[in-house]
């Protein structure tokens, strides 16, 4: 981004509450988490998947709009995405190789980080990798 939208950017921050994140040294549209769980159980239910996206919503400080899931066949994989005020939490899962791909994307106050123990949990793994990208850094 050019300076002079970077200025006029932290101007109109500091005038109104707005859904951005600050870390006290830079402020950045969002915090978005790749997270990657392998060894996992449950990815082809439905309604287990539906359940760690509420928790996960939940245990992060979000707020749900909408779930929408769909369920692949021959292969019982799913794509599915909770769209929350802050951004979105989205999965991917391919049962046959006991393989998810899920991404946390917020902005403002909440904290992705919240959600890693619900993911564990829901999915019966302690195999995960997680990293962090910080989106839009003004």
């Amino acid at each position: 981004m050019p300076k002079t939208n970077q200025g006029f950017l932290r101007k109109k921050m500091k005038k109104k509450k707005d859904y951005y994140c600050t870390n006290g040294h830079m402020s950045y549209a969002g915090r978005h988490l790749i997270i990657e769980l392998w060894d996992a159980k449950n990815l082809s239910s439905l309604p287990k998947i539906r359940k760690s996206l509420k928790d996960s919503v939940n245990a992060i400080g979000a707020t749900l709009l909408n779930i929408h899931l769909h369920k692949f066949s021959p292969s019982g994989g799913v794509s599915g995405v909770a769209l929350i005020s802050e951004s979105h939490i989205s999965v991917h899962t391919w049962p046959e190789y006991k393989y998810a791909a899920l991404d946390i994307f917020v902005c403002g106050e909440v904290n992705p980080y919240e959600a890693i123990n619900i993911l564990k949990k829901q999915y019966e793994t302690s195999n995960i990798q997680v990293s962090e990208i910080k989106r839009g850094i003004f």
